[in-house]
Formats: C-alpha cells, sequence, structure tokens
C-alpha cells in the first residue's frame, strides 16, 4: 500500500469532521466536562486555509485514514521560545492504528514546525490517555506542565 502524507483540502472536509467526531468519542471518557453532543472542537475549514496552520493528513491507498495539524501559536511573555508549534487534531482510524501512520504524521508536522524556524513543539493529552502519552513518549515529548482544575460545584 502507499502512504501519503500531504496537506489537506477542503475537499476532505466530511471526513476531517469524521475524524474530529472520533477524537470527542475517544476523548470523552476522559473528559466528564465535555458537552453533550453534538460539539466541534475546531474551525478545520478556517484551519485549512490559515497561514499559520497546517492541516495534514495521511492517504493509505488513497483513503483518508489519518490527521493532525500544526500551528504556531504564542508562548507565556515569561517563557522561551517565544513562539511554537502546537499539534492537535491527532486521529488515526483504527482500523490502521498500530501500523506506524502517527509516527508518520508527527514527522511530517514536526517537519513543517522546523520550516518556519520554529524550536519547540507542544501538545496536549488527558492525563489517563495513558496510549497516547506512551506514543508522545515514544517520540520524545515529555511532560511539561499540569494542568489542575476544582469543581466548585461538582
Amino acid at each position: 500500500m502507499t502512504i501519503k502524507v500531504r496537506p489537506a483540502s477542503l475537499d476532505d472536509l466530511p471526513t476531517l469532521l469524521d475524524f474530529e467526531q472520533g477524537i470527542i468519542k475517544a476523548e470523552r471518557p476522559y473528559d466528564h466536562l465535555l458537552k453533550p453532543d453534538p460539539i466541534s472542537y475546531y474551525d478545520i475549514g478556517e484551519m485549512i486555509e490559515a497561514e499559520d496552520a497546517e492541516v495534514m493528513v495521511v492517504e493509505v491507498g488513497g483513503e483518508l485514514v489519518a490527521s493532525g495539524y500544526a500551528k504556531v501559536k504564542r508562548s507565556r511573555h515569561y517563557t522561551s521560545p517565544d513562539w511554537h508549534a502546537f499539534l492537535g487534531f491527532m486521529f488515526v482510524r483504527e482500523s490502521h492504528r498500530g501500523q506506524g501512520i502517527n509516527r508518520i504524521l508527527l514527522d511530517a508536522l514536526l517537519d513543517w514546525s522546523r520550516q518556519r524556524g520554529l524550536t519547540e513543539v507542544r501538545l496536549t493529552v488527558y492525563p489517563d490517555n495513558e496510549p497516547a502519552i506512551r506514543a508522545y513518549e515514544k517520540a520524545g515529548f515529555e511532560n511539561y506542565l499540569t494542568e489542575m482544575r476544582l469543581g466548585l460545584e461538582d
């Protein structure tokens, strides 16, 4: 099978919207604060057209099987570097998991980030999502900051 990584186009939007719902479904068990369906995390069409972001897809045999984005973001004013790449929308169809597709996609997003002169890449992951954490650690990511919450009405 031929594996191809490419920038997403607006023609990919119907599939990408399905991928987004797959992400939400997978993350729902980790986050009881998510509102009931239907919800959306991203404006994918806007990101596809944005100058400061790149939505990438992976095709296997002509079928879209994975997605992710890198977006240029300003870092906190008291940290270095001033700008970093933020990754999100990471999704691989269940039928293609465990085949290295996520790593291929990640490498393409990291290359995009390097081409923009960025030297730092960040992402967020739920602390109980151990498979995702292992995958990102395998790619060289390390825990940086833990965000905590207290629900006063929980």
